[in-house]
């Protein structure tokens, strides 16, 4: 069978690099892609995205089904439009991907179900939100509302910061339409975890558990950022806390989304805080899987991509089960020259056949240049993953790894999967 996969970043890469792994599938295509996907075998890159032209290509190879990678075209409806044309794909439609575009809805409706997550106020005007920020003191967490690429959470270690987020989202237009309103929460003790799972409106299917860096520099320092690197397993999320967020995170949102006629399908990502009791929050809600978790969790699936994600379309996930590799999996992300605030393109990115003998890379912001070069072409570039019997070995696989890579400006993280080394 051919299938297609929108996007063209890391997490597209690995999701088709997967899918491409069965013996039932021909073709990926994968609408843009990037200069990783446009040489892996098996896969091949579409230069379409508009919906119609999407729909229309589906049509016409006739494609099995769809997979959705990033938020933007879920937000943007591709989902209602495929499932009006009668083609099949997986994701969840524009209302109940309002889960992740939109930070107030999300609130609100994990309020309504008692969904555990932090206490929070919406503002939509400048004074008003600085004069709750007065009242709470700091650390405090300032989100924009819509969309912002990762890049719309402020956590304000002072009041000062909180004041000058405000102000940048609701004044300074900073982030946008995403920032014209602004939800304020209290800021939550404990460790993150990512904990991603498939639904097909009814039942649910656990990912493998994995933990994110979102820090730009080592020791969780500087800017919020897409995602700086993850490792899966994550030990944080013992029998226990797995439990818990299963019973009081995941399942009355399935649930609660289903009693308001917004049957949720697809991936859905809680980003959770558990405390030093081992309960857990909910920090957000994806409504896709995340980049970089993906990348190793992809690593460690042992089970045909192609035939969870059919279940899913059919509403069948509760007569199928994952299967896992025991290794671990670590994945650190090189960035730009200058990411998160303006990455630079264009830098010619070496030593990649080499990484890929010891480890394997997924790539994001890359393309070919008119020599047949790749070259940066984003703000993350590469996801290097590292696979290994425990977490140390798997680091260490996968900085050996990233040492034959080289590009002018290159940033990465020197810490990934440290907390787990740790424990």
């Amino acid at each position: 069978m051919k299938l297609l996969v929108i996007g063209g970043g890391g997490r597209e890469h690995a999701l088709a690099w997967k899918l491409a792994q069965s013996s039932k599938v021909e073709t990926v295509y994968v609408a843009p892609g990037n200069a990783g996907t446009a040489v892996e075998p098996k896969l091949q890159n579409l230069e379409l995205t508009a919906h119609r032209e999407l729909i229309e290509f589906c049509q016409r190879e006739n494609i099995a089904f769809t997979l959705v990678g990033p938020e933007a075209p879920l937000a943007a409806g591709v989902v209602d439009d495929f499932r009006a044309a009668g083609l099949k794909i997986f994701g969840p439609t524009r209302a109940a991907a309002r889960l992740e575009s939109s930070k107030d809805f999300a609130k609100a409706f994990m309020a309504k179900y008692a969904i555990p997550t932090a206490q929070y106020q919406t503002f939509e005007h400048a004074e008003q939100a600085h004069e709750y920020v007065r009242s709470k003191g700091a650390p405090i967490v300032i989100k924009a509302d819509g969309l912002a690429a990762g890049k719309g959470v402020i956590v304000a270690e002072t009041e000062e910061a909180a004041h000058a987020a405000i102000d940048d989202m609701l004044l300074g237009n900073k982030m946008g339409n995403a920032g014209a309103r602004v939800v304020i929460e209290d800021f939550l003790q404990g460790e993150e975890a990512s904990f991603i799972v498939m639904v097909d409106g009814d039942h649910v299917l656990p990912m493998a558990t994995s933990q994110d860096h979102k820090r730009l520099l080592d020791n969780d320092q500087g800017p919020n950022t897409g995602g700086m690197g993850a490792y899966s397993p994550a030990p944080v999320v013992t029998p226990e806390v797995y439990e818990r967020a299963m019973n009081e995170i995941i399942l009355p949102t399935v649930q609660g989304m289903k009693s308001e006629g917004n049957d949720f399908t697809g991936f859905l990502y809680a980003g959770l805080m558990i405390d030093s009791s081992g309960a857990p929050f909910t920090i957000e809600f994806n409504c896709r899987f995340g980049d970089p978790e993906t990348q190793p969790i992809m690593s460690r699936l042992k089970s045909d991509l192609s035939d969870l994600v059919a279940a899913a379309i059919d509403g069948k996930l509760d007569q199928v089960e994952a299967q896992w590799y025991d290794e671990t999996a670590v994945g650190v992300v090189l960035a730009a020259a200058n990411y998160p605030e303006s990455p630079k393109k264009g830098d010619v990115i070496t030593g990649l056949e080499a990484a890929n003998q010891i480890g394997k890379v997924f790539h994001a912001g890359t393309a070919a240049d008119e020599s047949g070069n790749i070259v940066t072409n984003g703000g993350r570039v590469l996801c290097v993953v590292g696979l290994g019997d425990d977490v140390a070995s798997a680091k260490t696989k996968a900085y050996r790894a990233l040492a034959e890579i080289h590009f002018d400006g290159m940033q990465y993280r020197t810490d990934i999967a440290d907390k787990a080394i740790k424990r």
